[in-house]
């Protein structure tokens, strides 16, 4: 996984069993405790008329046994709602033709683009996907937030999305929808999307409604979505989705300035499917006792993560089949490595050995209560920053106030205006008087000011992560997959506004594109927004909803701003489900050069400069001192942790504000790195991941995760290192044969053996020869090989303890016996040959592609008896690091080895070089994926492990991050409400906020960022932000005794990679007097670039007492 942050890693340790909690509603969101653990863990399509909308029934499927959270109060509607893949018995909706709206879906007859689709289908699966192609849409109110929903939408691919508004496009849009532009001013805003919002994804109908909507228009849609209504309509819908058969999920969401909320109403009774989206728990078994309880321990592999009320199901025991049954389980006493089931398992057969224990999800009912008894009644409110933990009751106050005020005064409060101000407080006031329930005990006067003065703003940051956050839930609602919104949800970020108070006159309109965001920041931080210098590294997912922020936001659209972006990666097509700014047509190009022309079309006054560089060491002298030192701040795109921590390295020397996010399907969190404030990115690790013993990968799989390994490392190993290795020997010989010979070691010997295998014995030279290779690799893996192992360990072995060999968690394997008639044989043996035959250069005939013509050169095969080795050396010891076992005759054997070569050599043609293949996991043609899933698959059977399809295979094999468009869009969104707090300067660390989220709970946990951890020495005070600095061209003698006067023994002195000086190597005293420019010119051969005034030097001291003090970076100021 790749880092997002201390949250995500931390919590990796921990949150599954949280999660669950949470999730099973053990643990309520609202809990203080759960909240404080969460803050502790972080650090060109035509538009259809209104008339003319073509759309299917919902698809729902009986469930039973179903855990059922109820609201407080309301009667239900006994009818449960079915989720599942059958079309509907029944139309529910004609077009305006007469056409009948029960023909089954395009999602159920067309095959899912695996291409396209695959990040996501890493987060949702194949059932969730047709679900969603299946489903119509209606968002109503294309302001910034429906905008940036409906965009969500449509990568998703949901069946259609219709657009729904009957007002115009205004200078107050400008700043929140980037779908519009200045030559949009004045038309339909529903009608000026659809264009732009039908490139997105051509797949799903878009469509635009113009007049009002008439509650019977709803039922064509399988959720309802409104962005800018009012209490009194939305009631009147609510009630009608409520109480239609099937209810109609009905959401209703608002983004006024730094404040936002979501109300959900998915029925009487909805089924949500899969709470978490979380894979089911497994655990092996290692014993399992005759009793009541039944104990039942696993191996201390992993540590199990089962929840007391859980439910499990048992398989593959050996002795005790009784629990093989299939019979789902409750678990209880739940520990570390065991649990007990509630089982009376006394007169059950005794435990022998095996068996797999597995996690069974349950499905969920939820009742939601309609909008007009929650208004009243709220319920349990869904935190998010527990400092603000009586936050929500008050805007659940306050949006109730501004529904009156637009009532009554037909118009939004105007910003600055002391009048408006005191009628919004009058009217929440009056509201909370006449609460009967729910009755706030202190209206804060000052957070409805803010509120009031920036109500009528729809900020692009609160419209991009609230589109991310309602653009799930409208998912949830439409595939049962995930837990939706119970039902409020409240959120502010007030600490975003400036220190210095605001002036009336400072929030007046200057009619311009930025109106909108002036009203709420005034027109001072916006023209320090216009002019800042910002560095984007990164243009994939991230880096395109950034730069859609930054457009809208005015970041760097002045002559004296600037945009700077950097990726040197291309377009492919998994990337447009999620990097909107492109389309098919950009397949290829420059991520960065593509990103920055169409975010300039969202925003023409954006100065942005893309490059092509990758951000690292090798690039320094593009992104130089004097690049650097003119940034005000850095925001990360990227998805890798070794290019993060070279970001934060950088941002910690010179100084600059890094903001860092990261996503991993559903879960998103968020870092603020802040000169001086807080810990910087690398100050906390994710704990490594685990990695299988390399035996246990080699011989010894219990899982389907060590057999992808495997089959991953053979692909490497075959067409691409070996290949490769054979074109270094090939270009040059001697220097090769020189290099093995000086290695003299058995990885050197391995490394020839194969190359001379690969030249000699195994060398092909027509497709016949690749077909015999692929059906005696397919002999060696899944036949001889385990021959061996058995042979070498039979069933019944024991080990030097007297204890079975074959206990868990190793599973005792079978070798397979080939037929051409197994089609996955067969297409094992296929993908093999023609790589092979790639390898080799040698053309693919046609008949190779066809099975029955291929299984007749096949057959033809000679396949040798096998016969076992009675001094087969097989790894068993799990702290192995290597397969190769070395040998005081390595070197002699390596000797002959090259001998053998050269000769070998002289046999080829001139010029002979093979052609080494490069995994691509994203092009189902090259067979490079049925290659590798065919190995795993075949291993598994070998181990009776569960096999999986080419797509779970790819996930795995080809380590995809699951990624959708809502995390990245909520994630972009956070950080870009923390940019306004670091442009406008002089906020205090308690301003500032990280986040870890995870919508498909949904969970949100905010709090304050870490502050840098202090080193202290005498009177010394420093944090890894400080730097020491010595001016002046001193020598070596001269910064000893510098630091000396400090009370500090330096004791090593290094430059980049090299020592200056140790004290315990005499020779380095004769150091002693050369200046520490030339010492690092000549020791450590830096290139100092003219412009440089200094160099930088690693000090390692102790104090007089001989402990070690940690000190800040040395710059040594020679000119």
């Amino acid at each position: 996984m790749a880092k997002l942050g201390l949250g995500l890693g931390f919590l990796a340790l921990f949150s599954p069993i949280l999660i669950a909690a949470i999730a099973s509603d053990r643990i309520p969101l609202s809990c203080p405790l759960v909240f404080s653990i969460l803050i502790v863990s972080m650090g060109c399509w035509g538009t259809w008329s209104s008339g003319l909308l073509y759309m299917l029934h919902r698809k729902r499927g009986e469930r039973e046994d179903v855990e059922i959270e109820e609201g407080d109060s309301g009667s239900v509607n006994n009818k449960k709602q079915r989720v599942d893949s059958e079309a509907s018995s029944s139309s529910r909706a004609m077009d305006s033709n007469g056409a009948n709206g029960n023909e089954k879906t395009a999602a159920m007859g067309n095959e899912i683009d695996e291409d396209l689709h695959s990040r996501q289908l890493a987060v949702y699966g194949r059932e969730t996907m047709r679900r969603l192609f299946g489903s119509n849409v209606l968002v109503s109110g294309l302001n910034g937030l429906g905008a940036e929903i409906a965009k969500n939408l449509a990568l998703a691919g949901v069946k259609s999305v219709a657009l729904h508004d009957e007002e115009s496009v205004g200078y107050w849009d400008l700043s929140s929808n980037f779908f519009f532009s200045e030559d949009d001013l004045g038309k339909n805003r529903a009608q000026a999307c659809v264009q732009k919002l039908q490139e997105l994804n051509n797949a799903v109908l878009i469509s635009a409604l113009t007049e009002k909507l008439s509650t019977k228009l709803l039922s064509n849609f399988q959720a309802v979505i409104f962005t800018d209504i009012s209490l009194e309509k939305a009631i009147e819908y609510d009630d009608y989705c409520h109480n239609h058969n099937p209810p109609i999920p009905f959401i209703k969401t608002e983004v006024r300035g730094l404040f936002g909320n979501v109300f959900c109403d998915f029925g009487p009774e909805f089924t949500v499917l899969d709470v978490d989206g979380e894979e089911p728990h497994t655990g092996i078994i290692e014993s399992i006792s005759n009793g009541s309880p039944a104990l039942v321990t696993c191996v201390d592999d992993e540590r199990i993560e089962f929840q007391d009320g859980d439910l499990v199901v048992f398989s593959e025991i050996k002795g005790m089949t009784e629990l093989n049954d299939g019979k789902p389980r409750k678990v209880i006493n739940k520990r570390p490595y065991s649990f007990c089931i509630e089982e009376d398992t006394t007169n059950f057969g005794a435990y022998e050995r095996g068996g797999l224990v597995t996690q069974v999800k349950q499905p969920k009912i939820l009742k939601f209560k309609p909008l007009r008894e929650s208004l009243g009644d709220p319920g349990n409110f869904m935190l998010s920053d527990f400092s603000k933990f009586d936050r929500p009751p008050l805007l659940h106050l306050a949006f109730q106030a501004l529904d009156k005020f637009r009532l009554e005064l037909g118009r939004f409060p105007v910003a600055g205006s002391e009048d408006d101000v005191q009628r919004l407080i009058g009217f929440a006031t009056n509201i909370n008087e006449s609460s009967r329930d729910g009755k706030v005990d202190e209206v804060d006067d000052k957070l409805l000011r803010y509120f009031t003065s920036g109500s009528r703003a729809v900020l692009n940051p609160m419209a991009a992560m609230f589109g991310g956050i309602v653009g799930q839930e409208a998912v949830k609602a439409c595939s049962g997959k995930f837990h939706p919104i119970f039902q409020f949800f409240y959120f502010d970020s007030v600490e975003s506004l400036p220190v210095e108070p605001l002036k009336p006159e400072d929030l007046k309109p200057l009619n311009s594109r930025y109106d909108a965001q002036i009203s709420v920041f005034g027109s001072k931080l916006q023209r320090k927004l216009e002019q800042a210098n910002v560095f984007m590294v990164g243009a994939g997912a991230l880096g395109c909803e950034f730069l859609k922020n930054f457009a809208l936001m005015g970041v760097g659209c002045s002559r004296k701003g600037k945009l700077t972006i950097t990726d040197d990666d291309v377009i492919e097509k998994s990337n447009l489900s999620r990097q909107f700014l492109f389309r098919d047509w950009n397949i290829g190009q420059s991520k960065s050069m593509v990103a920055a022309t169409s975010a300039s079309t969202i925003n023409p006054a954006l100065h942005v400069e893309p490059l092509q560089n990758r951000a690292s060491p090798e690039t320094e002298d593009v992104f130089n001192d004097a690049f650097w030192e003119r940034l005000d701040c850095v925001v990360n795109a990227l998805d890798n942790v070794n290019a993060r921590l070279y970001m934060d390295m950088r941002c910690v020397y010179f100084q600059k504000p890094l903001l860092e996010s990261g996503t991993l399907g559903t879960k998103c969190n968020t870092q603020m790195v802040i000169p001086h404030l807080t810990e910087n990115y690398g100050a906390s690790r994710d704990p490594p991941e685990k990695q299988a013993p390399m035996c246990t990968v080699h011989s010894f799989p219990h899982n389907i995760d060590h057999c992808l390994t495997w089959a991953r490392s053979e692909f490497d190993g075959l067409l691409q290192k070996t290949p490769s290795e054979v074109n270094n020997f090939l270009s040059n010989p001697k220097e090769y044969a020189s290099s093995m010979k000086n290695a003299g070691d058995a990885q050197a010997r391995d490394q020839l053996e194969r190359v001379l295998e690969c030249l000699d014995k195994e060398r092909c030279e027509t497709f016949d020869d690749c077909v015999t290779w692929a059906r005696l690799k397919f002999e060696d893996y899944f036949s001889n090989r385990v021959k061996q192992l058995i042979y070498t360990f039979p069933e019944d072995a024991t080990t030097s303890t007297g204890a079975p060999f074959w206990s868990a968690p190793k599973r005792f394997p079978n070798p397979l016996q080939f037929s051409s008639s197994d089609p996955t044989h067969l297409q094992f043996v296929m993908a093999a040959s023609i790589l092979r035959a790639e390898t080799f250069r040698i053309t693919v005939p046609d008949w190779a592609k066809i099975p029955n013509k291929l299984a007749d050169v096949v057959d033809k095969v000679i396949v040798p008896d096998f016969q076992p080795k009675k001094d087969a050396k097989i790894v068993t010891d799990e702290k192995a690091t290597s397969i190769s076992s070395s040998s005081i005759d390595d070197a002699a054997v390596i000797d002959q080895l090259v001998i053998q070569l050269e000769d070998c050599a002289k046999k080829l043609p001139p010029g002979y070089l093979m052609n080494p293949i490069q995994f691509e996991k994203d092009d189902d043609t090259n067979y490079h994926m049925d290659f590798i899933a065919g190995l795993a698959n075949m291993r598994a059977r070998n181990y009776s492990i569960p096999e999986v399809d080419k797509l779970k295979a790819k996930f795995i094999a080809g380590r995809i991050i699951p990624a959708i468009a809502t995390t990245t869009a909520m994630a972009t969104g956070i950080v870009c409400l923390e940019l306004y707090k670091v442009l406008a300067t002089n906020h205090k660390v308690e301003d500032y906020r990280n986040t870890f989220a995870n919508l498909a709970l949904p969970m949100f946990s905010i709090a304050e960022p870490m502050p840098p951890k202090v080193m202290k020495h005498r009177d010394m005070k420093w944090t890894v932000w400080d730097r020491w600095t010595i001016e002046g061209d001193v020598t070596l003698r001269e910064l000893l005794e510098w630091l000396k006067e400090k009370g500090l023994n330096a004791y090593s002195i290094s430059c980049g990679n090299s020592l200056l000086y140790n004290s315990m190597f005499p020779k380095h005293k004769e150091r002693m007097d050369k200046k520490v420019v030339e010492l690092a010119k000549s020791v450590a051969k830096l290139v100092i670039p003219p412009y440089r005034r200094h160099v930088d030097v690693v000090v390692a001291c102790e104090d007089d007492e001989d402990n070690d003090i940690d000190i800040p970076l040395v710059s040594v100021y020679f000119k």
